[in-house]
């Protein structure tokens, strides 16, 4: 067997339930090294996954099972087995639809994001350490969010920013987390205030609304247990372990996009230069590192093991079926909100064509970070024996930085072709359109981002508000380039798919794709379904591409 632990949280550990000398038992506090030390061992953890295994195949269903552990002799015991009656009932392939039953004054307007609608108590956030005062389910208005947010971000009932469009932080964000978020309003942190109440109406198209006062609305739920065939493979955009499973029961053909920015940034959190070089830093910052990183073996430990555990959790949702791991796509902008950031990153007037993707990681600045996800990533496929997970590089400009980054992951252990290994390149840049077919000499396929392939085609800002009613991946010119990537990825018999956002909102475009080949459309999870439906209805059926 493999060690396959795929996730470990530390708790607080705070009191412990002990004998009492008089008879019975008591609660007492627990120490510094009780609380700062796992409750179990892996071993343990191993053996009680086995027991667990075994009483649910005896069973034949699902169980929970509760246990204990004997405080004298460490001796595992099972104390109670009964069958699991929430998450093994429940179905993921529903269509969800929404629907507004009353109108009221409109208060604003912006981009829609998803197709749901939420209501609540307007909380205004002008800076992310303003987070304590916000409270679950309360509407989240803000000039702009970015990854230091998310925490707060769960916490929403709905999500309204002044600036960005559909492919803005906020926008990516709200999808993942399955929340109506309303983007590029340009004026919601003026007309609203703190306490209203609002609907938030993300189901009526494009535009989303704020209206004034809770409004009623209707969820209807579509059971689509049995979905007909349609003529290309469906993936799942994910990137938070934390909710891998549920998703991972919708029809889907793996995940086509997992992104290590979420897990850095919410799990981590610390900048990965100032865990190789803790020693080297003030003494405030490596007690806060400290607290962050106990219970493991040291700093750098922490970021492989947390990157592993997180990438770990996606495949296993999904195996045996394919995982394609994007590594780390930050900007300098975004690595630098991490803890330690300030003291390593530069300052550049565009990020977002700057220090990032295939160029950070060649660069000596940053190889050793770099590294680092490597090591992870050969620890999930070997140690834990999810082989599934194969890996993108991003942002990949040239094609000398294409073999040194595969230089660079061969000499670390993942040497493309070995082991089943595939080694896929987001195709996202014009000179990736250019050098279509040179580029598949160094790589298994491509991923096309039609997010930045759109920005960079186009020649606009996706994070500004102010050009998003340009952006759209439904663009000739960005279709064009589209089609030369598919047409050359298919003459030399390779996969291509696409992870951008487009095929998720624009249906008429998903079937645009799939009607010129295309092998899999990555899409959010709540457009599996309208998705899948609409493909369904088109009359020419290809045949499946390559796995």
């Amino acid at each position: 067997g493999k060690d396959a632990i795929i996730g470990r949280t530390l708790g607080s550990k705070k009191v412990k339930m002990v004998y009492s000398s008089g008879g019975g038992s008591e609660i007492i506090e627990t120490n510094e090294e009780e609380r700062e030390r796992w409750s179990i061992s892996n071993d343990d953890v191993l053996e009680l996954s086995k027991m667990a295994v075994a009483i649910e195949q005896h069973y034949g269903f699902p169980v929970d099972v509760e246990w204990a552990k004997d405080g004298d002799t460490g001796k595992l015991y099972i104390v109670q087995a009964r069958p699991e009656t929430v998450a093994s009932r429940k179905k993921q392939s529903m269509k969800e639809e929404y629907k507004l039953l009353e109108r009221g004054d409109v208060v604003t307007e912006g981009r829609a994001v998803g197709n749901k609608i939420g209501s609540g108590k307007v909380r205004i956030l002008s800076n992310v350490d303003e987070m304590a005062s916000f409270q679950e389910g309360e509407v989240l208005v803000a000039d702009m969010t970015d990854p230091d947010w998310e925490p707060i971000m769960k916490k929403a009932g709905a999500i309204v920013t002044n600036r960005g469009g559909r492919t803005c932080h906020a926008a990516i964000i709200a999808r993942e987390l399955g929340i109506p978020a309303v983007v590029g309003s340009a004026d919601a942190t003026e007309k609203m205030s703190d306490g209203d109440e609002v609907t938030v109406v993300c189901s009526e198209g494009d535009t989303g609304v704020i209206y004034k006062g809770s409004l009623g609305f209707e969820r209807k739920e579509e059971d689509l247990s049995h979905l007909p065939d349609i003529p290309v493979k469906l993936m799942l955009n994910l990137a938070n372990p934390s909710r891998a499973f549920e998703y991972g029961q919708l029809p889907n053909a793996g995940i086509g996009l997992a992104r290590l920015e979420f897990v850095i940034n919410n799990v981590i959190g610390i900048h990965p230069r100032a865990l190789l070089g803790f020693d080297k830093l003030p003494a405030e910052m490596r007690s806060k590192i400290l607290e962050r990183t106990k219970g493991y073996a040291d700093p750098v430990s922490f970021y492989v093991d947390k990157i592993a555990e997180g990438v770990a959790s996606l495949a296993a949702s999904v195996y045996p079926k394919r995982i394609i791991v994007r590594l780390s796509d930050f900007k300098s902008n975004e690595y630098k909100s991490l803890l330690g950031g300030p003291l390593f990153e530069p300052d550049e007037e565009n990020p977002m064509i700057g220090f990032r993707g295939a160029g950070r990681y060649a660069d000596q600045a940053f190889r050793e970070c770099f590294e680092l996800e490597l090591v992870a990533i050969k620890k999930v496929r070997e140690e834990m024996g999810l082989s599934n997970v194969e890996v993108m590089i991003p942002f990949v400009r040239t094609l000398d930085m294409a073999k040194e980054v595969n230089d660079i992951m061969a000499k670390n252990g993942l040497k493309r072709g070995e082991n089943g290994l595939k080694v896929n390149m987001m195709a996202e840049l014009p000179s990736n359109v250019f050098l279509a077919e040179e580029f598949l000499d160094y790589f298994d396929g491509y991923s096309i981002g039609s997010n930045d392939l759109t920005q960079l085609t186009l020649g606009l800002d996706r994070d500004s508000g102010l050009v998003a009613k340009h952006f759209d991946e439904r663009d000739p010119a960005v279709k064009k380039a589209l089609k030369t990537i598919i047409t050359a990825a298919k003459a030399k018999g390779k996969y291509v798919g696409i992870c951008g956002q487009g095929p998720s909102d624009f249906p008429d475009f998903a079937q645009w794709l799939t009607e010129q080949g295309i092998d899999s459309l990555s899409l959010n999870p709540d457009s599996v379904i309208p998705t899948w439906m609409h493909l369904a209805n088109m009359d020419d059926k290809a045949d499946d591409g390559p796995n």
